[in-house]
């Protein structure tokens, strides 16, 4: 009997860069080796769909038709991996999807008698049960909400098995988002979003340069930081708000990033300069505030977009002298595949029956088994 499940995982996330996924297997031991992996770029039009339908651009009809593209490009991408690996479709368990996020409200909210958050990912997970003919599991964030948690964020449960618990470090992911998981022997495990990661810089690097995004962080170097602007733009009360929480393009939209650009400055090198240090300035922040005062940390891992930009790492170094700041590599998990691997843990979990939420990390009032599953 084999001692591994072997996993198909795909994640899309806030940047909307691509569709990434990995053939990977995981063993009973908790080990896992990653066979493949395939990305495949949202063809433009549906990207600003997307781009859109998360900037809340959108009507009903939208969400509906794009819930089933979006099924039917995560079932594409699925299905040139098996090709490019030359495994077939009998070899694989299951499919683990974390489906694209295109609307997520961390606060609860009160409708009639009924108080709830609610986070929407789409991507039918029917649509690629059936387009690739092996079972798929998805739609994670609800459960956790349902047990009163933000359904944000997920990660740091396979953070905790990936890492361990050897060194007091924190595993801190620079994408659309930035998010931080604590692994401490001083305290039990927790995480949150810190803030907007590369959003906002792609944004105004879109606008001002027609550039997708800072390739390694270029043109922030050729900048100056504005330490007006800056501080204004550290006046945004999410930074203040006390873990757990969770946040994404709900709030770092278009409308944010244009209402900060009228009081930002007139060089647009400036401009990038500052609100990428403010990247790296929101992340030391909450370090400062939520973390180092319950645990002395010896050492950041970075992961994401983020840890090829080598202003944003630059900035943490003046911000954080006192830790050492690693990358992914440096403990031999590609960082292009950091979050499917993830994936594929929660989705190997949901097959097992286990809890496969962190509630510390979440805010839920209990562990659960996320995940649904089409066969």
């Amino acid at each position: 009997m084999k001692n591994y499940k072997t996993i198909i995982s795909m994640m899309s996330g806030t940047s909307l860069d691509a569709i990434d996924a990995c053939l990977i297997k995981i063993y009973e031991n908790n080990s896992f080796e990653v066979i493949d992996n395939y990305s495949y770029e949202y063809p433009a039009e549906i990207k600003q769909k997307l781009l859109n339908l998360a900037n809340n651009n959108g009507n009903v009809a939208d969400v509906c038709l794009m819930n089933f593209v979006v099924g039917e490009l995560f079932a594409k991408t699925a299905n040139m991996l098996i090709k490019k690996s030359n495994y077939r479709k009998s070899d694989i368990d299951f499919i683990s999807t974390h489906g694209q996020t295109i609307w997520h409200i961390p606060e609860e909210k009160k409708f009639g008698d009924i108080r709830t958050r609610a986070t929407l990912q789409i991507g039918d997970i029917s649509v690629i049960s059936h387009k690739t003919g092996i079972m798929t599991i998805g739609d994670y964030r609800p459960k956790d909400i349902a047990a009163n948690g933000q359904g944000a964020p997920l990660v740091p449960f396979a953070d905790k098995i990936l890492f361990g618990l050897d060194k007091n470090r924190l595993i801190q992911n620079i994408g659309g988002i930035s998010n931080v998981t604590v692994l401490s022997k001083d305290c039990d495990t927790f995480a949150f979003d810190n803030a907007s990661g590369n959003m906002l810089i792609d944004y105004y690097m879109q606008k001002l340069f027609n550039q997708p995004f800072d390739k390694n962080g270029s043109t922030a170097l050729k900048g100056k930081v504005n330490k007006i602007w800056l501080n204004e733009l550290l006046n945004e009360p999410y930074y203040k708000l006390t873990p757990p929480k969770s946040t994404g393009r709900e709030l770092f939209n278009n409308n944010y990033a244009e209402e900060k650009l009228k009081s930002a400055p007139n060089n647009k090198y400036d401009i990038i300069a500052t609100i990428t240090n403010l990247t790296a300035r929101t992340i030391s922040d909450s370090y400062k505030n939520f973390i180092f005062p319950k645990t002395k940390i010896e050492e950041v891992v970075l992961g994401g977009g983020g840890a090829y930009n080598l202003a944003i790492i630059k900035y943490l170094k003046e911000y954080l002298p006192q830790v050492t700041i690693k990358t992914h590599e440096d403990f031999n998990i590609p960082n292009k595949l950091k979050e499917c691997i993830a994936f594929a843990y929660l989705g190997y979990y949901t097959v097992n029956k286990n809890p496969n939420n962190e509630p510390l990390c979440t805010g839920a009032n209990m562990p659960v088994v996320m995940g649904k599953i089409s066969y």
